[in-house]
């Protein structure tokens, strides 16, 4: 065959690879189009939901970056540089739509407010309202935020947390925001992973429980010594403080963690959430924590806080504490704590907790028992945000629980030389000169997401790949949030050093739902820790109104509770924090109702 023909052919083949790629794209899409259809109809049909990945397609791009600590720790940085990528929701600018606030921890890279547009899509409007640029050096690297209406202005103001110094932004009426840190009184250094708001004496004002994770002395960018690591794997005592900063009612916090029992330890707080446990009216707070036992701490009446981690059931195994969530799983009427921990086949297995509360008396230290095992959601795997949600809005609480710590060159892994290190004595294990380098190898790495389904018996299933959920990112941290008013939970999962993943929830229209917008007024505006206990047709379950939790997180301020087949309910009762009680009945089905705090 001569050259010329050759060229015939060569041409000839191009234009028919190039004619054909239109048809074949379109005959993979539409393939890809109808598989889609029907993993979302066989899911409906099955689980009564599914998840639809739509990130780009709502115009949210974001990418968490880590943060670069002192060279010194360059040897192990992905995993002291582990932590940072929080997800949070809010309604800022109070036109009823649920936005997302993101943070990054790498030194100039931005954090993200992404505005809900109302229209299915949404726009990053952080750097217009003042509170993009804040991974600062000299200042610290974004861990988290939380959201609460701090002066009670009927906005909500922003508390960002650092590895460094923490700050607060006040809501100008939603059109931007004013940095206050220094009017307010905060201090100036924190190795923060964890912070809620919570009306801790209930007079009316929002508190702050910041907690710490590296000892407040180290400054992680400008190390003055390498003995900064924890003292042991199981019992560390040498972490950062907790602190709980009381709101004066004027702008001004004060530090009141010494007075009210707070600075009895030094555990490495990876974890924080608050809600009345023990149905005395006042709201508790309950740690998990790395290295170490978890603890509840009880409130005395808004002027003391009692440890009762060991006497409550939770303060005797030591394991790696990294979240918290507290529900009514068994809509028994009281809550249920979820923490997760670590468990990798052959290496470690802690498995995470599900603590149901076995005697509950008004004002007692609740006993609680771990059933994790019994209800199937104990083996994850490296577990860090694990939070509850009705997913399919069947009235039963479900579990989402992110997994993954440090994916990198696959088949490899540090799980050898860590556990040599951690095995060592407290002079081993405290020095990070002492940690075998990483050199890019995978830690607990390429891990998928768990969706636990509650079948309400007693039993949890997992589905994530059914349902379109299975994510196998380093995931961090998960918020839910009705994003496109549908009455479902979307979900907002932020992966460290890696893209944000936005879920779409199509859930049955045979399930039906309700929800609370709650507003104080002789309560904190935000109505943090109000209880509201719905009364079903055969069941009471209750839900709170949270000022932070699971692991750098917060969800959608309404209520909401999922109420599958049924078609009415009793009622609603309602304990704001001031102690006021109201109930409301003949409630309409399908709609979020603005409940405003009675004032007689």
């Amino acid at each position: 065959m001569n050259k010329e023909v050759q060229k015939k052919i060569a041409v000839t083949l191009i234009f028919l690879i190039l004619v054909s790629i239109p048809f074949g794209m379109k005959k993979y899409e539409e393939l890809t189009s109808d598989s889609f259809d029907a993993d979302m109809e066989m899911a409906m049909e099955r689980y009564g939901f599914f998840l639809e990945e739509v990130t780009q397609s709502i115009g949210v791009g974001f990418v968490h970056r880590r943060a670069t600590v002192d060279e010194k720790l360059h040897h192990i940085l992905p995993q002291i540089s582990s932590v940072g990528a929080s997800v949070t929701i809010v309604d800022f600018n109070n036109n009823g739509l649920n936005d997302i606030f993101l943070t990054n921890s790498e030194f100039g890279e931005k954090n993200a407010l992404y505005k809900n547009l109302g229209d299915g899509t949404f726009i990053d409007v952080a750097q217009e309202m003042g509170i993009a640029d804040l991974n600062i050096p000299g200042l610290g690297a974004s861990m988290g935020a939380i959201w609460g209406d701090y002066n009670n202005s009927g906005y909500e103001d922003l508390f960002l947390y650092r590895w460094g110094k923490p700050e607060l932004f006040r809501n100008e009426n939603g059109h931007g925001f004013t940095r206050v840190t220094e009017e307010a009184g905060l201090p100036d250094h924190i190795n923060a992973n964890t912070a809620i708001w919570l009306d801790y004496n209930r007079n009316g004002y929002l508190d702050l429980f910041i907690g710490g994770y590296y000892h407040e002395d180290v400054n992680l960018f400008d190390l003055s010594s390498t003995h900064m690591m924890p003292d042991s794997y199981e019992f560390a005592t040498n972490g950062g403080l907790n602190y709980l900063f009381e709101n004066q009612g004027d702008g001004t916090f004060i530090d009141v963690s010494e007075k009210v029992g707070l600075h009895v330890s030094r555990r490495w707080t990876l974890a924080s959430a608050a809600a009345d446990i023990n149905d005395s009216g006042f709201p508790d707070i309950i740690l998990a924590n790395d290295y170490g036992v978890d603890e509840i701490f009880i409130n005395r009446n808004g002027e003391y806080f009692f440890n009762t981690g060991q006497e409550a059931g939770l303060g005797f195994i030591p394991k790696s504490g990294m979240s918290v969530a507290i529900g009514d799983v068994m809509n028994q009427n009281n809550f249920a704590i979820y923490i997760t921990n670590i468990s990798e086949a052959g290496v470690l297995m802690q498995g995470n907790n599900l603590w149901v509360p076995t005697r509950q008396r008004s004002g007692d230290i609740p006993r609680f028992r771990n059933v994790a095992g019994n209800m199937g959601v104990e083996i994850g795997e490296w577990g860090y945000g694990g939070q509850f949600i009705d997913l399919n809005n069947n009235g039963n609480l479900d579990l989402y629980v992110a997994n993954g710590y440090v994916s990198d060159e696959p088949d490899t892994d540090y799980w050898y030389d860590y556990a040599r290190v951690v095995g060592g004595n407290r002079a081993v294990i405290i020095d990070a000169n002492n940690w075998p380098p990483m050199n890019n190898r995978t830690f607990s790495g390429y891990q998928t997401n768990k969706i636990w389904l509650n079948d309400g018996a007693g039993r949890f299933r997992e589905v994530a790949r059914s349902v379109g959920g299975d994510l196998n990112l380093d995931s961090r941290s998960v918020a839910y949030a009705d994003l496109f008013g549908t009455g479902a939970m979307d979900l907002i999962v932020a992966n460290q050093n890696q893209p944000v993943v936005i879920y779409r929830n199509h859930v049955t229209p045979d399930h039906n739902w309700i929800g609370f917008k709650l507003e104080g007024t002789k309560s904190n505006r935000s109505a943090i820790g109000a209880t509201v206990i719905l009364h079903r047709n055969g069941t009471t379950t209750r839900k709170f109104v949270s000022g932070g939790d699971a692991f750098s997180s917060q969800s959608q301020r309404a209520v909401h509770f999922g109420l599958g087949n049924e078609e009415s309910i009793r009622s609603v009762e309602i304990r704001w924090p001031s102690g006021t009680v109201q109930t409301i009945d003949g409630l309409e089905l399908n709609h979020y109702h603005k409940i405003i705090e009675a004032t007689e």
